[in-house]
């Protein structure tokens, strides 16, 4: 049983597909990424980091976003080699424009009937509203794939996403009932905004530039003041939050602006501490810390959690055979199959639903 996973993060660098296998065994047969345009990406952004009200520039863009990951889903499916009769279906996160729990909302665009109609594979798309509708967060869903990829009886573990935003998802050995997570704030996107602010590059490769800074101790307390990071789980986050201009309104409430390089400095080390910050409550015994996500790659970042947390292993998923930069599309062709079988996708006590669900809408090929 083959399914297709579709993943377009808070990020919103590219949509990345994977063609996997899940009976007997899990495994990858075949994944690729697709760069997002960056007229849609600017698109993308409007709409999500701002009071954007134009139904017509929201309906255009689902329709173009369906059309990309129709594209994205053809692409892998011909380099593959894997003939499109033998996949079951394809599971599309698509791309949240909007996460509002605390308004009962959630909404990712990417339209599911159109993937549909352009690839002729029978689509599953929407696996979030059905958890917020049961009183969830609709976030994060990834926990329950992780539980049933990496959980052990050997040994407790942390699973960290850091991709636009960050959340973890706790593994305590042998107890598949205790496992739970959640949001931590922000992983990559305050790092790429300013990136893109001051250098007008996507991103900052291997964390150089922020290596090169010093942590400005007076705006990284300004940044872990927002709320969110007192607040208890369950709990989700979006960039209706964090954002450039959040960034810009911490940075004016200071009394002089640090050098651009030690800002990039601060919000690695907002990343880091509160990831750390969220780990330590867990009450896990020196669990071992797995990353995955565009955030494994920054390797002063993954220096700055093993700093931070010098009693547990920090590594990346690659340890434990899922390449850190497929977990999440994989997760959502995991979701996809789950669906099929009729069985949940959600963890209540990760999202804080009334109860297990099965998760997402078919859209017939």
């Amino acid at each position: 049983m083959i399914y297709l996973g579709l993943m377009s993060g808070t990020s919103v660098d590219a949509i990345d597909a994977v063609l996997a296998r899940f009976t007997p065994s899990f495994d990858i047969l075949a994944r690729d990424s697709s760069p997002i345009a960056p007229d849609t990406r600017a698109a993308i952004l409007a709409l999500a980091e701002g009071d954007h009200d134009d139904l017509d520039a929201l309906g255009t863009l689902d329709r173009h976003l369906g059309e990309q990951f129709a594209d994205a889903a053809n692409r892998l499916i011909e380099h593959s080699g894997i003939p499109r009769q033998q996949i079951c279906a394809i599971g599309s996160h698509g791309q949240t424009v909007r996460h509002r729990p605390e308004l009962g909302f959630t909404l990712q665009i990417g339209d599911p009937s159109r993937i549909a109609e352009l690839t002729g594979i029978r689509t599953i798309a929407d696996f979030r509203r059905r958890d917020v509708a049961a009183g969830g967060q609709g976030a994060p869903l990834v926990p329950a794939f992780h539980r049933d990829l990496f959980q052990t009886t050997s040994a407790d573990r942390v699973i960290v996403n850091i991709g636009g935003m960050a959340n973890l998802t706790s593994l305590p050995a042998g107890q598949p009932e205790a496992a739970t997570g959640f949001d931590t704030g922000p992983g990559n996107v305050l790092l790429d905004a300013w990136m893109q602010h001051c250098q007008n590059r996507p991103c900052d490769l291997n964390g150089a530039w922020g290596a090169s800074g010093q942590p400005n101790e007076t705006l990284l307390a300004a940044l872990l003041d927002e709320p969110f990071f007192r607040q208890p789980p369950p709990k989700s986050t979006g960039r209706e939050m964090f954002h450039l201009n959040w960034l810009r309104t911490k940075l004016n409430g200071l009394g002089s602006t640090p050098a651009a390089a030690d800002v990039q400095a601060t919000l690695v080390e907002l990343t880091a501490r509160s990831i750390r910050d969220s780990i330590l409550p867990l009450g896990l015994a020196r669990p071992a810390v797995f990353v995955c996500g565009g955030g494994a790659h920054n390797s002063f970042l993954m220096q700055r959690l093993q700093a931070l947390l010098p009693h547990s292993h920090v590594g990346s998923t690659a340890e434990l055979g899922l390449d850190p930069d497929w977990v999440e599309a994989a997760a959502f062709a995991w979701l996809a199959w789950r669906t099929d079988q009729n069985l949940s996708g959600n963890l209540p006590a990760v999202t804080g639903a009334q109860g297990e669900r099965v998760l997402g809408a078919i859209y017939p090929a």
